[in-house]
């Protein structure tokens, strides 16, 4: 199996893990909802296939739906997420050049790329998971208080994660 297989199983265990143990049972004031599991997503390579990763993006929604007793709308809204990710990787970074594999990290796409990347699909992941949560405009103001609160919360804790898990290349 190749380092490319492996890689992306031990990270989808261990980010649905940390989702599904810990994050989920976690209460930030009821607003604050951090999500990292979707860094499984921004972290597919980027010349992937569109309906492997609308695969992996259902499956993935769905486990987390699944131990969250959600009713799909982790599926949903990662769906749509994936469906919009190849549109945010052309517009930010449409003169990089993703080869088959390359992931867009830091290493392709730098810390400040990848910062503008996940904070856009954090925010339409969030979004659409929240107006399908909620359903109904009477609560507008307090869903895009939880869309913008969590958006944060949930983009500072992907970064950190990078930050830690993205070995450091050195000059000789």
């Amino acid at each position: 199996m190749s380092n490319l297989y492996v890689r992306n199983i031990v990270r989808f265990l261990s980010l649905v893990l940390f989702q599904v143990l810990i994050l989920n049972h976690m209460n930030l004031s009821g607003y604050i909802n951090p999500y990292i599991y979707i860094l499984f997503i921004l972290l597919l390579p980027a010349r992937i296939n569109k309906s492997m990763l609308l695969l992996f993006a259902f499956l993935t929604g769905l486990t987390i739906d699944y131990f969250g007793n959600t009713l799909g709308l982790h599926a949903a809204a990662t769906v749509f997420m994936a469906f919009t990710r190849l549109s945010v990787i052309k517009v930010f970074f449409n003169n990089v050049e993703f080869l088959t594999g390359d992931e867009p990290g830091f290493a392709k796409i730098k810390a400040g790329g990848f910062l503008k990347y996940a904070l856009v699909l954090v925010f339409i992941h969030h979004s659409a998971l929240f107006i399908l949560e909620v359903f109904d405009f009477h609560e507008f103001l307090n869903t895009l208080s939880r869309i913008a609160l969590s958006t944060l919360v949930t983009t500072a804790m992907i970064m950190i994660i990078m930050l830690v898990f993205t070995p450091v290349k050195r000059k000789n």
